[in-house]
């Protein structure tokens, strides 16, 4: 085993932030395994002396180490020493010990992502929808309920109204989970704003899932023509439109007089056989990458030497220092 960290650098241990000089054998430690967090336990610790460490400036903090803890980049592990200007994995910490959801897909699936990109808000560490009508939030609340497992409940409320010029009695659902709000904003491609979103591809993983996302896209965005044989989306967000053109196989022009465009959908668009499923992973990804700043020497002062701590774990070598993803030398 290599050095590792000094005595007071914050661990991610699963029951909370530790300093590495109290991480014992047993300790159960959050570490990554691609995009996802997993945990790993510690087998052995293991504490050297030495008069020679670095500090490590990231976007995030500055943490102390020995020189040859390994950090991870895109192109594998880096001594902390040479990692001056490099792009290093990192967490969120602080999202650590939330609640991971098992999202199920499917038509519930669907209609929820559907419903969301057209009426619903997507807030910090929220989701939440407000309509006039208490059918669709009743719908609403019960898709997303199948989906993720989250309870969700219809609260009345009143809606401001610019063309009556008063209030509207309308009703509200609203679930705090910060995993659902991040995968919402994964699906949209990274910005849920109703202009700014992409068309969320991962509603195409079967035809049940992506009829439940028509349906709860139009229910909010849309409505039923006089003949009855179909349905019209409304929306200014022209690319999303395009993309869900190609995807029904429909004909769709911009519209260059109004604001917003219009796109048909025929109650008949399956029998064009233009829809091909995809695999798009459920969960949003838990890591990303973060910028090295700085890198600089930092030498004992007087006679007393840095302690390095080091872990020996299983099943992953890697552990988390503040959300940063790490390894001792071997």
């Amino acid at each position: 085993m290599g050095y590792g960290l000094t005595s007071k650098m914050l661990v991610n241990l699963v029951d909370g932030c530790v300093q590495a000089k109290n991480v014992a054998p047993g300790s159960t430690l959050w570490t990554l395994d691609g995009d996802r967090t997993v945990r790993t336990t510690v087998v052995n610790v293991r504490a050297v002396k030495a008069r020679a460490a670095v500090e490590v400036v990231t976007d995030h903090m500055t943490f102390t180490a020995s020189p040859d803890l390994l950090l991870a980049t895109p192109d594998g592990w880096v001594r902390a020493a040479g990692t001056a200007g490099e792009t290093i994995a990192w967490t969120h910490a602080r999202k650590l010990c939330r609640e991971r959801l098992t999202m199920r897909p499917g038509y519930e699936f669907g209609y929820f992502v559907g419903a969301t990109c057209a009426d619903g808000t997507v807030g910090r560490n929220y989701v939440s929808l407000v309509v006039n009508e208490e059918g669709f939030a009743s719908r609403y609340a019960a898709a997303l309920t199948a989906c993720t497992g989250l309870p969700a409940r219809l609260e009345a409320v009143s809606r401001p109204s610019g063309y009556l010029g008063r209030d509207l009695p309308g009703f509200r659902v609203r679930v705090v989970s910060s995993y659902l709000a991040d995968a919402m904003r994964h699906y949209a491609g990274g910005d849920a704003h109703h202009m700014r979103q992409r068309f969320p591809r991962v509603v195409l993983r079967d035809i049940d899932t992506f009829q439940g996302f028509l349906d709860g896209y139009i229910e909010g965005d849309g409505c039923t023509v006089k003949s009855g044989l179909g349905r019209v989306i409304v929306s200014a967000n022209v690319p999303f439109l395009t993309e869900l053109a190609t995807i029904i196989g429909a004909r769709f022009t911009p519209s260059k007089r109004r604001l917003v465009s219009q796109l048909y959908v025929s109650d008949r668009w399956a029998d064009r056989n233009t829809f091909a499923p995809e695999r798009h992973p459920l969960d949003p990804p838990e890591c990303s990458w973060i910028q090295v700043h700085e890198v600089r020497p930092r030498p004992a002062l007087g006679a007393k030497p840095f302690t390095f701590y080091s872990y020996r774990l299983a099943p992953y070598p890697t552990f988390l220092v503040n959300g940063h993803l790490v390894r001792a030398c071997r």
